[in-house]
């Protein structure tokens, strides 16, 4: 009589956990093939889409992969080389995946401080984290580059940038060779001579200053443009950034270095958003 009782009593809690059940699995389907085996999440079959558009087509990303292959400023004839380390790995025991990485803080797509080429800016702190976020984030243009020709006074003048506008990024020669995609650095590039960033800084009231390879300034003028256009303080550097296929006009320009204290220059993302 005792064990007839107790049956009684745990039928309807039986029936209740059955109905919820199959509730959960009605609302919450189990997908075939994802089932865990031994308590173990199951492998992903799934691959991620790596975009150069988002957004449908309202955002560009104008910042280059870093990948190992990609040039570096003069002295390296191999590219980054090896720079992303897996220090602790799953399939090797460890709790998590975790990575550290090592090159240049002038790698890829980076802005440049002040520090970056006057000693005494360095000395003073006129590092990455020291740059105005307003000057990397606003409205300004994408332009394109008489070919051939590096970013003089003359090119400047037959541009005709309106009168206020802070933030320009020049498309040269160089997206159309393809020059970041090639391992080794070329000389070739285009970019400011020291007359054309002087009449920048004179006669524009630019702010953000962005071009397809790695120094800002042509080979012959490399730092004498750096220092034209760093000098005041009050210029952002903006290099190597990927333009291709990205329509010339007016956009929502956004920039974002990584913040590192005492570093003269940071890799950065920025995006071009119509």
């Amino acid at each position: 009589m005792a064990k007839t009782t107790i049956i009684y009593l745990f039928l309807p809690l039986f029936f209740f956990f059955s109905l919820t059940v199959a509730a959960a699995n009605t609302a919450y389907p189990t997908i075939p093939g994802t089932e865990p085996t031994n308590g173990c999440i199951p492998p992903v079959e799934r691959r991620p889409v790596r975009r150069e558009v988002h957004g449908n087509g309202r955002i560009y990303d104008v910042t280059h992969r870093i990948t190992n292959s990609m040039p570096t400023y003069v002295d390296h004839v191999d590219g980054v080389g090896e720079f992303l380390r897996l220090t602790d790995s799953i399939k090797n025991g460890s709790l998590s995946n975790l990575s550290e990485l090592r090159f240049s803080v002038h790698t890829g797509t980076h802005i440049d401080a002040p520090g970056h080429v006057f000693d005494h800016y360095y000395d003073a702190g006129f590092d990455v984290d020291a740059v105005d976020l307003e000057v990397l984030n606003g409205p300004g243009l994408l332009v394109d580059v008489p070919r051939d020709k590096n970013i003089s006074a003359e090119v400047l003048k037959s541009l005709n940038i309106a009168k206020g506008v802070r933030r320009v990024l020049f498309r040269t020669l160089n997206t159309d060779r393809r020059l970041m995609y090639k391992t080794e650095f070329d000389t070739s590039y285009v970019g400011f001579t020291e007359d054309g960033a002087r009449w920048l800084v004179e006669n524009t009231e630019i702010k953000l200053v962005g071009t397809d390879y790695l120094p800002i300034a042509a080979f012959d003028d490399v730092l004498k443009g750096h220092y034209a256009l760093l000098e005041s303080t009050e210029i952002v550097v903006v290099e190597a950034l990927k333009l291709d296929d990205v329509p010339a006009g007016i956009y929502s320009i956004h920039c974002l270095p990584l913040r590192v204290p005492g570093a003269e220059g940071a890799p950065t993302r920025c995006i071009l958003i119509k």
